[in-house]
């Protein structure tokens, strides 16, 4: 029994695409749970719409604005059943994608959390993705630290993976996918579905990712300090987080020189050196 959470703001003009492509699936799922993160466009007549003409039961969930950490985490509590998928509502799914996915993790059941391929697009046109984004098996803590390598949009989990580790920061503005395959991936190996079952259209000015573009690894660098004061990691771990905080302060660092902000750039440029133990040389 899968519920599919999507969460939403202001994509009147994506959602219809993204939930039929959920209702369309060739294994269907026993729930979705849109939750709307305060939307004023006209998305709650869209979804209502398509709950009126399914057969699969559509919850449109509606809460103030609070970011998409917490209207993830809203859907997650809501939910009925123990496995989860989530899908932004700027994305579409492949017909076949729970179907493949769902067999994978009951083959699998060691496994807390699956992630497929991608398809990306640009403006409607087919895009081709380097190297470093094609997606990991098994233990991936070391490629999570440089960038979020699993999709949000591609993910399907067991309800224990956020009961053993926790829910999405909903103080990041973004970059908490990141922060939460962070947490997991030091003691969680991820299956790969290999198979381009996710689809994304991007280079859009509304996204997240550009809208934050420029500040963006300040988050990471804040999930990585936050993954090296919590968490539980290895010798081993510790010394890839460290050494990926230093690399990302001093990148961040030397450019709030470069640019003027002189004091910002020394804080960073500084910040590893709190983590730094006598045994770990960078």
């Amino acid at each position: 029994m899968i519920s599919v959470i999507i969460p939403t703001f202001n994509r009147a003009a994506f959602i219809e695409k993204a939930l039929v492509s959920v209702l369309d699936q060739t294994r269907p799922c026993a729930e979705v749970l849109v939750v709307d993160d305060g939307s004023n466009d006209g998305t709650a007549d869209i979804v209502k719409r398509l709950s009126r003409q399914s057969r699969i039961k559509i919850r449109y969930i509606h809460q103030k604005n609070r970011g998409a950490s917490a209207a993830r985490n809203r859907g997650i509590l809501e939910a009925d059943h123990d496995l989860l998928c989530f899908l932004d509502s700027d994305d579409w799914w492949d017909r076949c994608k729970l179907e493949r996915q769902s067999v994978a993790m009951h083959e699998q059941p060691q496994y807390l959390i699956s992630h497929t391929r991608e398809l990306w697009y640009r403006k409607g046109k087919r895009v081709n993705q380097k190297n470093k984004h094609v997606p990991p098996h098994g233990r991936i803590f070391s490629r999570c630290l440089a960038m979020c390598v699993v999709g949000m949009s591609t993910v399907m989990v067991r309800r224990e993976l956020f009961e053993q580790y926790g829910y999405f920061d909903e103080s990041l503005l973004c970059c908490e996918d990141y922060d939460l395959w962070l947490r997991v991936s030091g003691q969680e190996e991820f299956l790969l579905v290999d198979e381009p079952l996710t689809l994304k259209d991007g280079g859009r000015s509304d996204q997240l990712s550009a809208i934050h573009r420029l500040g963006m690894d300040t988050w990471r660098i804040r999930s990585i300090c936050s993954l090296l004061d919590n968490c539980k990691l290895s010798t081993g771990q510790y010394q890839l987080a460290l050494a990926e905080l230093h690399r990302k302060c001093t990148i961040y660092g030397n450019g709030c020189i470069k640019h003027g902000r002189p004091d910002e750039g020394l804080r960073y440029l500084s910040l590893p050196r709190k983590y730094t133990k006598h045994d770990v040389q960078l």
